[in-house]
């Protein structure tokens, strides 16, 4: 019951910012081209409580699921559309800013979240200038298409030289879609066609191939004490198994189950030190399944900096633009239907992970912030009658056409597009609760 009100508060404090940002972007550029603002509303229907600050009401409105700026005659056939001041009085260009405000300073937002966390806590993954495939999953769609650990990952589709973000992106858009990725084998340049599968519990394109880098020991398993007897340390960098070269933690279990008991020769590094010990694997049951361990916890290494405020910057910039990138190719699968809409997160999830995000502290919750302002600045930009993007495509097609479209056609728009907002609302609760539910 704890967790279930923690949520619902940690999600109205979420939801709360991302809407008192949205709508005073639409508010702060519609007082700049001086519009009557009538409502500035969190929420819709019935009016609960406010205050009234000059010609603008301040409401809280009793669905809290959003919110809105009323303008003076921002309706068609609005009375009020003759008053100067009213908003279709106002000229198509400053129209479109006013639209545009909403989303444009949820994405401003994003990048100005992330660059404050960005120079307070950065975890940084040592990312080699040559993207290494360190592990490949059995009977995986990279090992099908034929490759393997040690590869050098020098293109994929048009793009030359990536890294592993690049990769990892291009992945998860890529559910069920072919992907021709080049490597360097033994001097040799090879190419390979690999098909993500979708992957049902992340919603996004697997492909079952990892990231070479350096294993480090981030802690240890209950009731089993091998590793630290044999005088293994938190933070240690784990190198070899055996003579295998550990390239990533999934490696790591790999080689220790190959042994099946009989003792292995582990070498690690220690502060730029290597160090060699025999250390015997104990047997144990994880999640079901029977498996050799020594009992430790693993994680790639990474590094936690503060970035000065350009390189953060700089940062942000850039994962808001991946992140973005992102958000399209997956509403790309969804229409090609190579990927499913469940992945959408109704106000259920959303205060799930609020809820969990704040538990595990600040920085967390900063970048779910930062994630779902920038999801409701793509959302709101879409051509969808009655979002932003609808508004601003009507108006562009206007420009075009140099006449205000027909009345009747606008007020079928928008009731087309509340109803397709109310099926995508209802669609999206019911697939929380389907999540939530147990199957069967």
């Amino acid at each position: 019951m704890i967790s279930l009100l923690q949520n619902i508060w940690w999600y109205l404090v979420l939801i709360g910012v991302m809407i008192l940002i949205h709508e005073l972007g639409h508010y702060w550029a519609a007082r700049f081209f001086d519009v009557k603002v009538e409502t500035f509303s969190f929420g819709f229907g019935p009016r609960l409580f406010g205050f009234r600050r000059g010609e603008t009401d301040f409401r809280f409105s009793a669905i809290l699921f959003g919110g809105y700026v009323k303008m003076s005659g921002d309706q068609p056939g609005d009375e009020a559309a003759s008053d100067p001041r009213s908003l279709f009085a106002k000229p198509r260009w400053q129209r479109t800013i006013i639209a545009f405000a909403g989303p444009a300073i949820n994405m401003v937002l994003a990048v100005a979240l992330l660059t404050g966390l960005f120079m307070f806590e950065f975890p940084k993954v040592p990312m080699p200038r040559d993207p290494i495939v360190g592990f490949v999953m059995p009977d995986g769609a990279a090992e099908k298409a034929g490759i393997r650990d040690g590869d050098q990952v020098v293109q994929i589709n048009d793009k030359a030289d990536p890294n592993w973000e690049d990769i990892a992106l291009t992945e998860v858009a890529s559910a069920q879609r072919a992907m021709d990725v080049w490597v360097l084998r033994n001097g040799q340049r090879l190419h390979f066609t690999v098909t993500p599968q979708y992957d049902n519990k992340q919603d996004v394109g697997y492909a079952g191939w990892f990231q070479e880098t350096e294993v480090q020991v981030s802690g240890f398993f209950n009731g089993i004490d091998t590793a630290q007897k044999a005088g293994i340390q938190k933070g240690d960098i784990l190198v070899s198994v055996n003579g295998n070269p550990i390239r990533s933690t999934s490696r790591m279990r790999d080689l220790i189950d190959e042994a099946k008991g009989a003792p292995v020769n582990l070498v690690f590094s220690r502060n730029g030190a290597r160090h060699e010990i025999s250390i015997t694997p104990a047997h144990k049951e994880v999640d079901g399944q029977e498996r050799w361990m020594i009992g430790v916890e693993l994680q790639p290494r990474f590094e936690v900096v503060k970035l000065p405020l350009p390189q953060a910057l700089a940062e942000a910039s850039k994962t808001s633009a991946q992140n973005a990138k992102l958000i399209f190719s997956v509403l790309e699968g969804i229409v090609e239907r190579r990927m499913s809409p469940k992945s959408f997160a109704g106000p259920i999830r959303i205060a799930q992970m609020s809820g969990q995000a704040a538990r595990e502290g600040a920085a967390t919750f900063i970048g779910l912030m930062a994630a779902v302002s920038l999801n409701l600045a793509i959302v709101n930009l879409m051509p969808i009658p009655i979002l932003d993007g609808g508004v601003i495509l009507m108006l562009l097609v206007e420009m075009l056409l140099r006449r205000d479209l027909d009345l009747k056609v606008k007020e079928a728009v928008i009731k087309v597009g509340f109803v397709f907002l109310m099926v995508v609302l209802v669609f999206a609760i019911y697939n929380d609760i389907s999540k939530i539910l147990p199957p069967g």
